[in-house]
């Protein structure tokens, strides 16, 4: 009897002791020793650069009619690498704890760390600081080398220009939001393939599915779909009409993050490894 209530004593302290930044260094340790994290930032640096040089130097402003001049861009038009920037982070979110389930290791961290809200917290703020670094310092040099990239004949948008500085700041900022809610997708469904497939069908499949019900209704809707509001929030020419403004659409998509953060910690709480 005496031995057990040691045992239990000891247990019990040991999950003391696991307090928010213990749990955050092992998060840390896990997050920069998967193979896959090296390999998804390397496909968000290539798809972000690439495509910005893509479509930038194949831009023929000499050729443009007078309205597509009033309406060009170069700011929005660099950063159309973002459609595969926030897909590749919201993976990065998933893997960021269904891999854990997928191998079993999920059972020894949550005998480590039993507060399971406190393992999910720390795992959304290692994989959120991880993909803010990494994604404003792609955006910032995805716009140098964009302007570059862009024809002699065309205007060059620079960081001292009305909305290109907040534009690239949120290029950086929105496809870690993305990857928040991966992560709660990743703690509600628990299935790597899943969660991936539930997170593909918000982002790109719901807007196509609004298409066909026409274009009053696709745009009251879809702007308020995630892949709309981060592309209406890079403009910095000419604000799409109808569209939520900049700060409200950053907001929105924070309430998304946090609404899918809660529903996985709620569930990881109640559910079994």
């Amino acid at each position: 009897m005496t031995t057990a209530t040691l045992d239990r004593a000891g247990t019990h302290a040991a999950s003391r002791s696991y307090g928010f930044r213990s749990t955050a260094t092992m998060e840390w340790l896990k997050l920069r020793s998967v193979r896959s994290t090296p390999a998804i930032l390397g496909i968000f640096s290539a798809g972000m650069i690439g495509l910005s040089i893509l479509v930038l130097k194949n831009e023929h402003y000499s050729s443009m009619s007078a309205a597509d001049r009033a309406t060009f861009d170069p700011t929005n038009d660099g950063f159309t690498g973002l459609i595969l920037g926030q897909l590749a982070f919201g993976v990065l979110g998933v893997l960021a704890i269904t891999s854990e389930f997928s191998s079993g290791m999920i059972r020894s961290t949550l005998a480590a760390v039993p507060r399971r809200p406190l393992l999910l917290a720390a795992k959304a703020a290692v994989a959120g600081a991880v993909m803010l670094v990494a994604g404003e310092v792609l955006a910032f040099l995805t716009f140098v080398i964009g302007q570059a990239a862009l024809g002699s004949s065309a205007p060059h948008a620079t960081l001292g220009q009305p909305g290109v500085l907040r534009a690239v700041l949120m290029a950086g900022a929105f496809p870690v939001l993305i990857g928040l809610i991966g992560l709660g997708l990743g703690a509600i469904i628990r299935n790597t393939a899943a969660a991936i497939s539930a997170l593909v069908g918000l982002i790109f499949v719901i807007p196509l599915i609004l298409v066909p019900l026409g274009e009053h209704l696709h745009q009251e809707i879809g702007k308020f779909m995630p892949l709309i509001m981060a592309s209406n929030s890079l403009v910095a020419v000419k604000p799409v009409p109808g569209s939520l403004t900049p700060a409200v659409a950053f907001g929105l998509l924070c309430l998304y993050a946090l609404a899918a953060l809660g529903a996985g910690g709620w569930l990881l709480s109640r559910r079994d490894a």
